[in-house]
C-alpha cells in the first residue's frame, strides 16, 4: 500500500517505516566492541567505528588510570561482563592490566591500521590495537 501523502512525518499515510540503525543500537555496539578490544587486546571494524571505539576505549584507560570505586563503577556501566578467563573479567582486566600498563602515558592508548577493503562490502577496514 503506497502513501500517496506526505513522507516522513507523522499521521496519516506519514512514516511507514523508521531507520533501522538507532542511537541506542550504536551505544550498544560500540559497548560489544569495546569489551572485546580490552578481552583481545585488538579488534577489526570499519572506519566509520574506528574514531568512535578510539575516544570511548581512552576514555576507559583514563578512568583505569584512575583506579578509583567511581571510576570502577562509571567504567562498569560500559563494559560488558565478559570472562577473560576462569578468574576475570574485561573489567578487572582493564583496571588489573590495561590501567597500570598505560600509567605514565598521557592519551594516545591506541594505533589504528589501515587493513583496506572487506570482501564482501567493500568497506574500509581498521585494525584498532592497544600501544605496545
Amino acid at each position: 500500500m503506497a502513501a500517496n501523502g506526505r513522507k516522513n512525518v507523522h499521521g496519516k499515510t506519514g512514516v511507514r517505516f523508521k531507520a533501522p540503525y538507532t542511537a541506542s543500537k550504536n551505544k550498544s555496539m560500540l559497548r560489544n566492541v569495546v569489551s572485546e578490544l580490552i578481552v583481545h587486546d585488538e579488534v577489526k571494524v570499519t572506519s566509520g567505528v574506528t574514531p568512535e571505539l578510539v575516544t570511548l576505549a581512552d576514555h576507559l584507560v583514563t578512568l583505569a588510570k584512575q583506579g578509583d570505586l567511581a571510576a570502577r563503577r562509571e567504567a562498569a556501566r560500559v563494559v560488558r561482563n565478559i570472562q577473560v578467563d576462569e578468574k576475570s573479567t574485561a573489567l578487572n582486566k582493564l583496571f588489573d592490566v590495561i590501567g597500570p600498563k598505560f600509567k605514565d602515558r598521557n592519551g594516545g592508548y591506541t594505533n589504528v591500521y589501515k587493513l583496506g577493503a572487506r570482501k564482501g562490502d567493500n568497506a574500509e577496514v581498521t585494525l584498532v590495537k592497544w600501544v605496545d
